[in-house]
């Protein structure tokens, strides 16, 4: 699952300038992921995308939650709770605080990431269980010094729906960085084409594009896409990816809330 939300943020991101007119707080985006097991596709998880207002003493921030939870068929083969979320400013989707809490196979981490974008610095928390159950969880505290254009996971996906993707040109690429595990992970990404693809939200035409890892092998090959809406809500509605065991999908379910 760290591979989906990985590819979520790598495919969710194009280097044109940016305003927010494309979602707002209360928006809910419903997905069904898939896995090929065995030659067959099969549905094992659901993936929901919210947004919802929070004040601070000082401010009102947009709270960007991502959770995957495994449909209860599958919970004895290969247990998921994840949730991902971001808290940005809401007109310039600058990150402040960023949280990882997921629990796979009986594995379980949590990731604190509070921004200082004065200084290109995160101070991370990283917490695990210890090898020794017994004597409970380990955290590792870090600063971590990143580049000025860098985002966590969560603030990278919502990123993209607020840019003007229709001044891209077929072919254009361009190579973009997300901080995932305290590390700086490069990705390039490639305008394919418009392309009209039937959706649970009805026949949508929509921005196609290809994505490659530059220093992660996460992702394999040149199979992995992505295909967002080219309207202003500009929805991920369906992607395609190939990873080491296998290769999978998410596909859109539900949308309400939306901006526009």
């Amino acid at each position: 699952m760290k591979q989906l939300f990985l590819f979520l943020a790598i495919i969710f991101s194009l280097h044109i300038n940016a305003q927010n007119n494309a979602f707002q707080a209360n928006e809910k985006l419903t997905f069904t992921a898939g896995y090929n097991m065995s030659g067959l596709m099969t549905d094992f998880a659901e993936v929901t995308m919210e947004t919802s207002s929070v004040k601070t003493k000082s401010s009102t921030l947009l709270r960007l939650k991502c959770k995957a939870t495994t449909y209860t068929k599958w919970d004895n083969f290969f247990k998921i709770r994840d949730l991902y979320e971001s808290y940005v400013n809401p007109k310039t989707l600058t990150p402040y605080l960023f949280k990882r809490d997921i629990d796979e196979g009986g594995h379980y981490k949590f990731v604190k990431y509070n921004f200082n974008h004065k200084n290109n610095t995160v101070k991370s928390l990283i917490r695990q269980k210890s090898k020794n159950f017994e004597s409970g969880f380990w955290d590792r505290n870090n600063t971590v010094r990143i580049n000025g254009n860098t985002k966590d996971i969560v603030t990278t996906i919502y990123h993209l729906r607020s840019l003007d993707i229709k001044k891209a040109s077929v072919g254009d690429s361009d190579t973009f960085t997300v901080l995932f595990d305290n590390k700086e992970t490069k990705f390039r990404f490639t305008y394919i084409a418009k392309e009209t693809i039937n959706t649970a939200l009805g026949k949508k035409e929509c921005y196609k594009l290809r994505i490659n890892l530059t220093n992660n092998d996460a992702l394999k090959g040149n199979s992995n896409y992505l295909w967002l809406t080219a309207d202003e809500n500009k929805i991920p509605v369906y992607a395609k990816f190939k990873v080491a065991f296998g290769n999978g999908e998410l596909k859109i379910k539900n949308a309400t809330g939306l901006k526009n």
